[in-house]
């Protein structure tokens, strides 16, 4: 990392959102790779949070100038990265911002990270399982969920579409979907 990058504490509610993949022109720009199609994270938040590639050790805190899409990737810029060499340095970087700095959700719009974690159930109220993760498979995201059936542990996957969930409750962490086990 850059020695005029100021040493600090990963935020509790920190939230890795992207790679820095390389340099960007000769300003000091640089290429993120961002985790997400949707990149907002990176946009809203001035500060960002690095850590080196590999787990190496230290986070970094990161003043952001300025970020904004440039072709399958984000651009951006800062007041400590002055030129191309100090750019090239932020190389593989893992890129955190905290949560609290997410751009607040639409009606009926999640950040997949609030999800992850989530029990669910049907209408009938049976637990189907926990939210491991989400796929985003073309047009629809798909629930994988890990399960119990007949005491062996098994993987789910529902359709996160209205058609088939009813409700999202994030204060109450439970997702109301029409599904059955045998689906």
């Amino acid at each position: 990392m850059l020695p005029s990058l100021e040493a600090a504490a990963l935020p509790a509610d920190a939230i890795e959102v992207g790679r820095i993949a390389n340099a960007w022109g000769i300003k000091g720009w640089f290429k993120v790779l961002p985790h997400s199609a949707q990149p907002e994270a990176l946009f809203s938040s001035k500060r960002w949070f690095l850590q080196p590639p590999g787990g190496g050790a230290g986070t970094f805190r990161l003043a952001i100038r300025e970020a904004k899409e440039h072709s399958d990737c984000v651009v951006a810029t800062s007041d400590d990265v002055p030129d191309r060499n100090a750019a090239e340095a932020l190389r593989g970087a893992r890129v955190f911002v905290p949560r609290s700095s997410f751009p607040t959700a639409g009606t009926d719009e999640y950040y997949w990270i609030d999800l992850i974690g989530l029990n669910v159930v049907n209408r009938e109220g049976l637990a189907l399982g926990t939210v491991r993760e989400l796929l985003s498979a073309g047009p629809q995201t798909t629930l994988v969920l890990d399960a119990e059936q007949d005491g062996a542990a098994i993987e789910r996957l529902i359709p996160f579409v209205s058609a088939f969930v009813d409700n999202v409750d994030l204060a109450g962490r439970t997702i109301t979907v029409d599904w059955q086990p045998d689906y």
